[in-house]
């Protein structure tokens, strides 16, 4: 019997149905279970339930074990749910729309849960340590403007983030699914997305 390969969808944009980057996701866990019967698909919609921020008293039981009350509680096995279900799959393909040059709030709230000292990164004294390596991950990276190649290029702090976060993880396998231009016209949006898709292809074949 062959073993499941397990891939989560993340999605982080709350604008359902009319979100790029959601449409880019379905396709590309789609495509990656036509092209592998094993894959099994889980989808961790941060739109419909976002990971709260931090505050004092929630960090102080998420990092340093203090009395939770029930509703850090709560947040705790939440936590834990997270950082479980990321650990286990061998394949993340996360929907990350350019929110103000950067990340949605709610991908940022998902990346400050999984980034665990001893989970999913270490320290030593050579420095730090990535634990959740051997994984491929797939960005989806949907934009209203372009930017890669053209005076905006520095502006980018979503995909840079992405790759910078998920490499101090020790993922070193990251490819990007990028749809430039969406909101600048109908006709480069049709075009960004044409691109996009014959990328997704590309990668699950």
């Amino acid at each position: 019997m062959t073993a499941q390969i397990k891939l989560l969808q993340v999605d982080s944009s709350p604008l359902g149905e009319a979100s790029v980057s959601r449409e880019l996701t379905r396709n590309i866990a789609q495509a990656f279970k036509v092209s592998n019967p094993n894959v099994v698909v889980s989808h961790r919609d941060l739109g419909a339930r976002p990971p709260s921020h931090f505050d004092g008293a929630l960090i102080q039981v998420l990092k340093l074990g203090a009395q939770a009350n029930e509703t850090q509680r709560a947040e705790f096995d939440f936590t834990e749910e997270l950082i479980q279900e990321f650990l286990a799959a061998e394949i993340v393909v996360i929907g990350a729309p350019m929110y103000n040059f950067s990340v949605p709030t709610q991908l940022k709230a998902w990346i400050d849960r999984i980034a665990q000292a001893g989970r999913t990164f270490k320290y030593s004294e050579a420095g730090p340590v990535g634990l959740a390596g051997g994984k491929k991950v797939i960005i989806v990276s949907s934009r209203g403007g372009k930017y890669v190649g053209t005076a905006f290029e520095a502006l980018d702090h979503q995909e840079s983030y992405l790759r910078a976060v998920l490499g101090f993880f020790g993922i070193t396998d990251i490819e990007i699914v990028r749809a430039e231009g969406v909101a600048m016209s109908p006709e480069l949006r049709i075009q960004a997305m044409d691109a996009a898709k014959a990328e997704i292809e590309r990668l699950a074949a």
